[in-house]
């Protein structure tokens, strides 16, 4: 007697949620690191992974702490100390009073996100996010069953806020909006108006803000504003941020929420199925860090200023290509528009002739479409090789195309 075939054992819906052309927008990414550790002669300008060393001092905080058997459980939301150093820099920095308790630390400002996400939304309901997005918020907020309701900042507003079009997507549903600034990847910074438009949208529909401010301190000519400490904020919206960028620390996975008290009680125990707390050590180098680094933020800062205008320079001389100055962050907006090839086609085209790897950025979303976002967080010969191998490819291609 034959027996019907077995079906194969089920995933939640959850797989789907967090998967799409988003998640595959790193292929490219994935196969140049491969060949990189491979021994390829590949440029990798398609992650903002800084080349700069995490400052010494904090570097040596962590050594310390190891050498003096700092590797036990810690506290869940995170060391007193390292929280009540985010509090004073959030404090100084966005002019919004927080406390340690408004603070909870977390895996880097990606598990931030996708921690407030889960104690903020539920299926069906939906949330407001500009456009163009950092590639994970479709995941992270997906998660939980939440829908995104996207907002085009084309390129025409110098991909800026467009406040009449985030009004009008506004419905009984909404939940939240969540947003970057300075945003990844376009490197727009919010002003003044658009930040004090969403506070109004907030404030009017009562609806939570999460406002994603990890490039904070990568301004260049740009004032970076918090839109927390805008009048009757403070109660409703989440700033999440790391030290990640900031400060070189991209491997050592320390970020946060910095929330109201409530929203910081789910989030602790959250984190206590989640994580269990975080080494030690790491929080540490943090600490340090924060409390004593600002001269070698100050100098990442001015040098990717200084690699941003260089790379622009560069590619200037690239038929086809067309770049967009960003007002902060590690990356450009680069249109390839005019090559006659898609960003898709670009990149990979571009990869295999000359082993620089760049990210269609189409994949932030639809107002991205026809550009590749390079990033300018290589060391100044690498980035300068990797710009002169992208002026050669668009001479070969705009010759063929002729």
């Amino acid at each position: 007697m034959s027996r019907a075939p077995r079906q194969p054992r089920r995933f939640s819906a959850l797989v789907q949620r967090i998967t799409g052309d988003s998640a595959h927008a790193w292929d490219l990414h994935y196969a140049a690191l491969a060949a990189q550790r491979g021994g390829a002669d590949v440029l990798v300008l398609s992650v903002g992974d800084p080349s700069f060393a995490t400052p010494a001092a904090a570097r040596a905080s962590a050594v310390r702490a190891i050498e003096n058997g700092d590797t036990h459980y810690t506290e869940i939301a995170g060391r007193l100390a390292l929280r009540r150093a985010v509090a004073a820099e959030h404090t100084a920095r966005s002019g919004q009073r927080v406390a340690p308790d408004n603070v909870v630390i977390l895996a880097g400002a990606q598990n931030a996100l996708f921690a407030v996400a889960l104690c903020l939304l539920e299926a069906g309901d939906e949330v407001i996010v500009p456009e163009p997005m950092y590639l994970t918020y479709g995941a992270a907020i997906g998660a939980t069953g939440a829908l995104i309701v996207p907002v085009a900042c084309p390129a025409q507003r110098g991909f800026h806020i467009d406040l009449a079009a985030l009004a009008a997507a506004v419905t009984e549903r909404t939940r939240a909006i969540f947003f970057a600034t300075p945003n990844n990847p376009t490197g727009a910074v919010a002003t003044r108006e658009e930040l004090q438009g969403i506070a109004d949208l907030a404030c009017r529909h009562d609806l939570w803000v999460v406002a994603d401010e990890v490039y904070s301190r990568l301004c260049f000519e740009t004032e970076h504003l918090s839109i927390a400490a805008l009048p009757r904020m403070a109660e409703r919206t989440v700033t999440v941020s790391s030290v990640s960028k900031s400060h070189a620390m991209t491997g050592w996975r320390i970020g946060w929420a910095v929330a109201p008290p409530a929203l910081v009680a789910h989030l602790h125990k959250l984190v206590l199925c989640m994580l269990y707390g975080l080494p030690g050590f790491a929080q540490e180098a943090a600490c340090e860090a924060l409390r004593g680094a600002d001269a070698e933020v100050e100098l990442m800062r001015a040098t990717y200023r200084r690699r941003r205008d260089a790379v622009s320079g560069w590619l200037h001389e690239a038929p086809g290509l067309h770049c967009l100055r960003p007002e902060a962050g590690m990356f450009l907006l680069v249109s390839v528009r005019d090559t006659g090839l898609t960003a898709g086609q670009f990149a990979q085209q571009l990869y295999a002739a000359t082993g620089v790897a760049v990210l269609d950025a189409g994949a932030f979303g639809p107002s991205a479409q026809g550009y590749v976002r390079i990033s300018f967080a290589l060391d100044d010969e690498p980035l300068e090789r990797a710009c002169r191998h992208i002026c050669r490819f668009t001479q070969d291609l705009a010759a063929r195309i002729r």
